[in-house]
């Protein structure tokens, strides 16, 4: 076989891999986004008051599976800022990150994708807009310069008008404390927590390299609830064209050929 012909080979079998990356990367986004949807419109205009018999033990659940899909919104949102959703369809991947993100919290998708290329080219440093260098090992101040850096009048303006909506359309404000504004605010510190604070808060051992980001050790599921798998940060940092779901693999991967590169005793 020629050059030309391995060549050629290659670059059909590249993008053959986007094109099937791409699909299942906007199937999982649209499922996403749908059963986010689904669950909070659900929850927000049939869930009845006062909680009493099963009410009283659905409505945790609820609230639990709203805070997951409000991460998972954010990590598909996140992907689109790095392309990684449709890398064969470059133009949907905006629109799919902004819908996630005025989902999310009425979030400027241009604003967040400018800030989080700033923290991958300058983790953990002075220049990192989502690390707090004045205070690295103080996790409270560390969490409200995180919200408060994209947290904002816009923002503030954008859910003042939808909690308007909402009332005026019959919304009951419990319904709306409970299952709107409580499942945004946990994960807000779901995703501090396991996509930021660990990952790249300084520890007793130094970071292994530039990109000042470590990964967790947690088992598939574990990883997958916590923060769909975005606490395997390091793999992430050094390789942003992974998308969350093939985080994993990619983790494996790099486990195995560090055990095989290690020479028997």
């Amino acid at each position: 076989m020629s050059q030309s012909q391995t060549r050629t080979m290659m670059t059909q079998g590249m993008a053959a891999d986007r094109m099937r990356q791409s699909i299942i990367g906007t199937t999982l986004a649209v499922a996403i986004i749908a059963a986010w949807l689904t669950l909070h419109i659900m929850a927000i205009f049939f869930f009845p008051w006062p909680l009493t018999g099963w009410h009283l033990w659905a409505a945790p659940a609820i609230v639990l599976a709203l805070c997951w899909l409000y991460v998972a919104l954010f990590i598909v949102s996140h992907d689109c800022m790095h392309g990684t959703v449709a890398p064969s369809w470059p133009w949907i991947n905006p629109w799919i990150g902004r819908l996630c993100l005025l989902l999310y919290a009425g979030f400027s998708f241009s604003k967040m994708r400018t800030a989080h290329q700033l923290h991958h080219q300058h983790a953990g440093s002075r220049d990192d807009p989502d690390f707090d260098h004045h205070e690295p090992h103080s996790f409270w101040p560390w969490y409200l310069k995180f919200f408060a850096e994209y947290y904002g009048a816009q923002e503030f303006f954008l859910m003042f008008v939808a909690t308007g909506c909402y009332m005026a359309t019959g919304a009951p404000y419990q319904n709306l404390l409970l299952f709107w504004g409580l499942p945004s605010l946990i994960s807000s510190l779901q995703l501090f927590i396991f996509g930021t604070y660990l990952p790249h808060a300084p520890g007793k051992q130094a970071f292994a390299d530039r990109h000042r980001a470590r990964s967790n050790d947690y088992p598939w599921i574990v990883s997958l609830l916590t923060c769909l798998h975005f606490g395997y940060h390091h793999e992430h940092h050094s390789t942003p064209g992974v998308p969350w779901w093939r985080l994993p693999k990619l983790r494996e991967a790099r486990a195995s050929k560090r055990a095989a590169a290690i020479p028997a005793e």
